[in-house]
């Protein structure tokens, strides 16, 4: 739902701007120093991008989900590490508290992260629970008016940066799946917090994910997201259908971009006299690409629309996740493929690109939790 189609407007025109005259221009520098400048991060933060997503009445923007796609299909146009970086405190970094945390949470956690003051992360993965998130082991035990946390998360996005985790943790262990999962937020200047060394990725240089250790990590209960113990799973899933589609988005926007830079290449360069726009295989390419981004984009913004109307879209957002993000990395391997040689060295953005995108198929569940998801979606409708 767009509440104010002008309004909009000109936050996209402003955001395709700033994408267009200090992003793309930075992302060189960012590919080879692995850090995004603090100047930009500034910027970022007067533009208000930490809180887009955070209601007006935390200080944030409020953008409904197909206002937020909107956004995103422009923010996708450019390295995925400044999309990352302010992910978090509007995605899975502040949804949970948002969507299920006591008032005082919201009103003390909010403001700071939509003003950019503080960074988030979201704790759920562990070394051996990823997709089996049910099975994490990370446990909090009660002791008098705090939780003690012990337990290792792998992969954690904005980890080295962040001063608030969300952390899920066993409360229950006699309940060993979902049931006994309770989410805590975790300042991260309690005692007790380690981060592991940043893990080298294959791309997405700029965007750090790290472990982070909990070791007798002494948690206020009041941290508990909601006040309630054993509904941490829920909040996670809750946090996982809106992520969903804004990794969708990105796909679209990042094929965007590519299919551009490529379409560009491909009538400048020629070979055989002629440009190679004008060979009807390279056109082949060109043409299956833009269809399955039209594809793509079509499915984010429906799917978009009836989450803002209220509608359970767990099927639609997992349809439009994997559609998309599998159509990104497609849409990838034709444009290095248009350009030839040159798609495999680094003076064109496609060579990175074709590596930062791989990731879009695999976290907020991969392609293969997708299809788990939506077929048993089917299976519980048809009964």
């Amino acid at each position: 739902m767009i509440r104010d189609p002008e309004t909009l407007n000109i936050l996209t025109d402003t955001l395709s701007q700033f994408v267009d005259e200090v992003l793309i221009p930075r992302e060189q520098e960012v590919a080879e120093t692995d850090a995004i400048p603090q100047d930009v991060i500034d910027q970022m933060k007067e533009l208000g991008m930490f809180g887009l997503t955070i209601p007006e009445e935390y200080d944030g923007l409020g953008l409904t989900m197909e206002e937020e796609v909107n956004i995103v299909f422009q923010l996708g146009r450019t390295s995925p590490a400044f999309r990352s970086y302010i992910g978090t405190n509007n995605g899975i970094g502040s949804i949970g508290i948002l969507l299920d945390g006591t008032e005082e949470q919201k009103q003390h956690y909010l403001p700071k992260l939509a003003s950019g003051e503080l960074l988030s992360s979201f704790c759920l993965t562990e070394p051996d629970s990823g997709s089996d998130a049910a099975s994490l082991k990370t446990t909090a035990v009660r002791d008098g008016d705090h939780y003690v946390l012990n337990g290792t998360k792998r992969f954690i996005t904005n980890a080295p940066e962040a001063g608030v985790y969300t952390v899920m943790a066993r409360t229950n262990p006699e309940i060993k799946g979902s049931g006994g999962i309770s989410a805590f937020i975790v300042d991260r200047s309690t005692p007790g917090i380690t981060l592991g060394k940043p893990d080298q990725k294959m791309g997405q240089k700029g965007a750090h994910t790290c472990d982070v250790i909990f070791e007798n990590v002494r948690v206020p209960a009041d941290h508990i997201i909601g006040g309630v113990e054993g509904v941490g799973f829920k909040t996670a899933m809750k946090v996982l259908d809106k992520g969903r589609l804004h990794i969708a988005a990105l796909s679209v926007g990042a094929a965007e971009r590519m299919l551009d830079d490529t379409l560009k290449y491909a009538m400048e360069r020629k070979q055989f006299g002629q440009p190679i726009a004008n060979f009807q295989l390279v056109q082949a390419m060109l043409a299956d690409s833009k269809a399955e981004i039209y594809a793509s984009r079509c499915m984010v913004l429906d799917a978009a629309r009836k989450r803002d109307e209220g509608l359970n879209v767990s099927t639609e957002a997992s349809c439009a996740k994997m559609f998309a993000t599998e159509m990104c990395s497609r849409v990838a391997d034709r444009c290095v493929q248009i350009h030839g040689g040159a798609g495999y060295v680094s003076e064109y953005a496609i060579e990175r690109f074709y590596r930062d995108v791989r990731l879009f198929r695999i976290y907020e569940g991969t392609t293969q939790i997708q299809q788990i998801v939506i077929a048993r979606n089917m299976i519980r409708d048809a009964e």
